[in-house]
């Protein structure tokens, strides 16, 4: 019939259309984001406390400064960028009191930074509670009375300690409403090849103790699940602390000299005290030399497994009645000897891939400890992946041995 087409020449025309059709998709490109996003309410912002307060000093009013340690990103987009500040505000400060109460201090997050410079309203209060002692005044109470009892109450005078928020002390603040922000320049999340990199600018150089004094260098890195984190050291030799014993005099006692597990000083990161202590004594005397170091996890993962940051240096002596101790260990001063002492030690458990320095975020060439002893570096970090099969940071896996 006249007009009907050939059946051949409909199959070439539909075979054109076919291969046309993939051309025609692919030359439009990535579909463009829309140029509104949505940052909804409630969407979380990881931050930390960028200074140290406390019940002595601290006033209603005071303003406060936190720092973004995780993009927050839509749609592959960053709309707050790590390193972007965050506002707070301390709403209510109580001192220690007599009758053992301790100090208070409450803060509340107001606001953060987007990509853009505006500021959006956050929600997040976190009260900060300092040591009671009513429990240890009732028993000094209770003791007296029974020498002497009309000296008890004076007991009843006694006073709590002051509350402190450490430097860099972690907190999760939300979104405070649904706020449209405009897309044209936001830049795309760096994904992946920029995990180290955002766990490097957010640990801390140095840790802290319980006033907010600076002392050790944080100086090495570990990618590792924690039961391969224990297996390495526990094949290196190492052995656990024990947990803080405040009355040490009585725990030297009961060890006397050969106690390997002798309890280490309590330091901060992050807010909080180390997750692992670590030590490796000198058998000729174990309580004045060893090697040792503390353990913080980090809130980051690489490749699913978690990042743990850490500070080592090495016992060489005990000072008696030095930088306001009583009893104090000093240490080598050259504690970068301590960091890769400690890395020689892991991998010769053959549980450590890809050793690597990479350089720390705030370089701290020179110092001093917390009690006052002076100590240099070169300011690196050793990195080391202690979970088989994965190298850090994305590097390929060591090839395994024959």
């Amino acid at each position: 019939m006249a007009g009907t087409p050939q059946p051949k020449a409909a199959l070439a025309l539909l075979l054109i259309v076919l291969l046309l059709l993939p051309y025609e998709v692919l030359a439009q490109g990535p579909l463009a984001p829309p140029a509104s996003l949505l940052l909804a309410d409630g969407t979380p912002v990881h931050l930390r406390l960028d200074q140290t307060i406390s019940s002595a000093h601290a006033r209603p009013g005071d303003r406060l400064k936190f720092v973004v340690t995780q993009d927050v990103t839509i749609q592959g987009l960053t709309a707050i960028a790590q390193g972007s500040t965050a506002k707070g505000t301390v709403v209510r400060v109580k001192p220690r009191r007599f009758l053992g109460i301790g100090g208070n201090v409450t803060f509340t997050l107001d606001s953060v930074q987007l990509f853009n410079g505006r500021e959006v309203d956050l929600q997040a209060r976190q009260e900060v509670k300092g040591r009671g002692h009513t429990k240890l005044m009732a028993a000094a109470m209770i003791g007296t009375s029974l020498i002497f009892w009309p000296v008890a109450p004076i007991f009843l005078l006694a006073r709590g300690s002051h509350c402190t928020a450490l430097k860099g002390t972690e907190i999760t603040a939300h979104i405070a409403q649904n706020v449209l922000v405009q897309s044209a320049k936001m830049s795309p999340d760096a994904g992946a090849d920029s995990q180290m990199s955002e766990v490097m600018a957010a640990v801390p150089p140095r840790v802290l103790n319980y006033e907010g004094v600076e002392g050790d260098p944080i100086n090495l890195m570990f990618v590792a699940q924690p039961q391969d984190l224990e297996e390495a050291f526990q094949r290196g030799g190492w052995v656990k602390t024990d947990d803080w014993k405040p009355v040490m005099a009585w725990h030297l006692l009961l060890h006397r000299t050969h106690d390997a597990t002798l309890p280490m000083a309590r330091f901060f990161v992050f807010g909080r005290t180390q997750d692992y202590s670590y030590a490796l004594p000198d058998p000729a005397a174990v309580v004045s030399r060893r090697h040792h170091l503390r353990i913080w996890k980090t809130d980051y993962l690489v490749h699913g497994i978690p990042v743990w940051a850490a500070s080592a240096s090495h016992d060489i002596a005990i000072e008696i009645a030095k930088h306001g101790r009583i009893i104090n260990h000093r240490i080598d001063p050259n504690v970068d000897a301590e960091r890769d002492f400690v890395g020689q030690n892991l991998s010769a458990t053959l549980l450590v891939d890809h050793p690597d320095y990479v350089s720390a975020a705030d370089p701290v060439f020179h110092a001093q400890t917390t009690s006052g002893e002076s100590y240099y570096s070169d300011s690196r970090v050793l990195l080391l992946d202690v979970h088989q099969g994965v190298g850090v940071a994305g590097l390929p896996a060591a090839a395994a041995a024959d």
